[in-house]
């Protein structure tokens, strides 16, 4: 009985990767982008994430326990392909998009796969003027660790540093630990009017990671 309490309490699909979390002590209110976004997979890029941990976290019993840090495993080495510790940059999806379900298209994404077995990662954050904008950090077991939108950042840039407990990080940085040495850094964008891409791709390429 408890282990079929635990089976249902375990989320196990690909949009909670990505749903937006807030952290401790952030406001409970909801961003207008927020329930026009919310529920949406990611675009073509991201959306297959997770598919191939999926299958094979649920095909056997004895790995639910297990799914969380399958699911960023395979998040992390999809997205990993441009480099680890460094920004990618997606583009908005496209029509080749539909053989996801149900992509949003008016959603920009950039991820910066780390790895902190060598040291701490530095994100340099700029929040863009766009109707919503926010920077996830999630860890080795899918948990956003850290969330912060343009609102809360009142639009100005900020910086944080994620590590492990007992690591120094550079001062002016916002400490920000984490369990496990992998994970992803999310940047998410509403773009209300397709034909200000241009400027927010431009725009968002200013927040940058690197490792130290």
């Amino acid at each position: 009985m408890v282990a079929k309490r635990r089976d249902r309490a375990r989320r196990t699909d690909p949009a909670h990767l990505f749903a937006e979390r807030r952290g401790p002590g952030e406001s409970r209110g909801r961003h207008p982008a927020q329930d026009h976004a919310g529920g949406v997979l990611m675009a073509r890029w991201t959306g297959p994430l997770v598919t191939g941990a999926l299958v094979a976290a649920l095909t056997g019993y004895g790995v639910i326990a297990y799914t969380p840090d399958l699911l960023m495993a395979a998040a992390v080495n999809r997205v990993a392909a441009g480099g680890f510790n460094r920004f990618t940059h997606a583009p908005l999806a496209t029509a080749a998009s539909r053989q996801i379900v149900r992509p949003s298209p008016d959603l920009a994404y950039s991820a910066c796969p780390f790895d902190l077995s060598k040291g701490a990662l530095l994100i340099h954050a700029v929040p863009v003027a766009a109707p919503y904008w926010s920077l996830s950090i999630f860890d080795s077991r899918t948990n956003a660790v850290f969330v912060r939108n343009g609102g809360q950042a009142q639009g100005k840039p900020f910086a944080i540093a994620v590590t492990h407990a007992g690591r120094s990080v550079p001062s002016g940085y916002r400490r920000i630990e984490v369990a496990g040495d992998r994970g992803i850094a999310l940047v998410r964008i509403l773009v209300a009017d397709r034909t200000a891409f241009p400027r927010l791709d431009a725009a968002r390429r200013a927040t940058v990671c690197e490792l130290r």
